[in-house]
């Protein structure tokens, strides 16, 4: 999400564009939930949501009903507004047996920090993971999640302000503007994979690849383990990266394909460019998603859903088997603060919307009854954060 945020209230329509896709949001929950920026499922648990709420709750939606005690309350630890707050939520790969989890969050205890933590349910013991001061209010990353090889994955934003006035996400001494990686299994609280690229030596040990700006969110391919993510622009370019082992993306020397830092005459030889880009014609605050896995539409398989937090367009990018593009399509303008995705157990994707509301994506011959048919005439008017 972006470092400037606004209010107005507009009516809220789904738009169909002319494509091949036939898709259309049905709701899963709409109300009882305040700014929520995360959805997940747990492992083992297929009746049950997980809804991150930014201001420091974790709420629990099973079989459609909100449980009225959340799963976790740490707001009195929690400083949230802006691009700060409880960020997301990742259940170990083994939570059926061993019952951990690990969340993401801001806090200005004893100064302002990014904390990762550790809870197992039917405790409410804190271990602290780590904790990264944080210079600035703003692009803070914020997501986790377990890859297939087991270990943790942290995104990790510049730290904020505008252009990376530090150099921070250059730098491999520091953690900001990273994506790290740790073994949550060994070590005390962590050990360090002996493939990350400074495991012995030359930077932090913590580093799997550096040069981003504000990976907001990323995720994994459960086909192949690709870790791809939107990393959220400066001025003029929103990217999507395939984030790989000891590679550099660039920021702040170039944003997206251009040059940021010096303005002109960058060297990208030794750089990772995105696999896609788009302008602010289109949007201003990339949400990075998931490649579809589901079985409800077929004909998404393959592609990177994603969209964008300002003008709340929903995409589709088919990647090749060789992770390169083969194509982008837009799937639907919702006008919808479209603060994150989730991917369910059976690998159908949802939508999250910032003002309250979560959506799965489904075939336009899915989505049937009134409510459903309101929300498509757009005559419901929410608040909608932009910026």
């Amino acid at each position: 999400m972006r470092n400037a945020w606004s209010w107005l209230t507009g009516v809220v329509g789904f738009v169909l564009s002319s494509n091949l896709f036939a898709i259309q949001l049905q709701p899963v929950i709409e109300g009882g939930i305040i700014q929520p920026v995360y959805v997940a499922q747990a492992p083992g648990e297929s009746s049950r949501h997980y809804i991150i709420e930014q201001r420091g709750r974790i709420q629990i939606l099973e079989n459609d009903a909100l449980l009225k005690t959340p799963f976790l309350n740490i707001q009195s630890k929690v400083v949230s507004g802006g691009e700060l707050g409880l960020l997301s939520v990742a259940f170990h790969p083994n939570f059926a047996t061993n019952r951990r989890f690990f969340v993401n969050y801001t806090t200005e205890t004893p100064r302002l920090s990014t904390v990762v933590s550790e809870f197992q349910v039917g405790s409410t013991v804190e271990k602290e993971i780590i904790r990264i001061n944080q210079p600035y209010r703003n692009h803070n990353g914020g997501q986790l999640q377990f890859g297939p090889d087991g270990f943790l994955y942290i995104g990790m934003g510049d730290g904020g302000d505008a252009g990376d006035p530090g150099n921070r996400a250059q730098n491999v001494n520091d953690l900001l503007g990273k994506m790290l990686r740790v073994d949550i299994d060994h070590g005390s609280p962590y050990a360090i994979p002996p493939t990350n690229p400074f495991a012995q030596s030359g930077g932090r040990a913590e580093i799997f690849a550096w040069g981003l700006r504000n990976p907001w969110r990323f995720s994994f391919d459960r086909s192949n383990g690709r870790l791809i993510t939107g990393d959220v622009g400066q001025n003029r370019l929103e990217e999507i990266d395939i984030v790989e082992l000891g590679k550099n993306y660039g920021w702040r020397l170039m944003e997206g394909k251009l040059c940021y830092n010096p303005s002109s005459g960058c060297n990208p030889q030794k750089l990772a460019l995105p696999i896609h880009e788009y302008g602010r014609t289109e949007g201003a605050s990339i949400t990075g998603g998931y490649i579809y896995r589901g079985k409800l539409n077929p004909e998404l398989q393959g592609h990177y859903i994603y969209g964008d937090y300002v003008t709340g367009n929903l995409w589709a990018l088919k990647i090749d088997e060789s992770a390169q593009p083969a194509g982008n399509a837009l799937l639907l303008k919702t006008e919808l603060p479209i603060s994150s995705f989730g991917e369910e157990l059976d690998g159908e994707v949802l939508l999250v919307s910032h003002d309250g509301s979560i959506f799965r994506l489904v075939p336009n011959s899915l989505v049937v009854g009134k409510k459903n048919d309101q929300i498509r005439k757009g005559i419901e008017n929410k608040t909608v954060p932009v910026g």
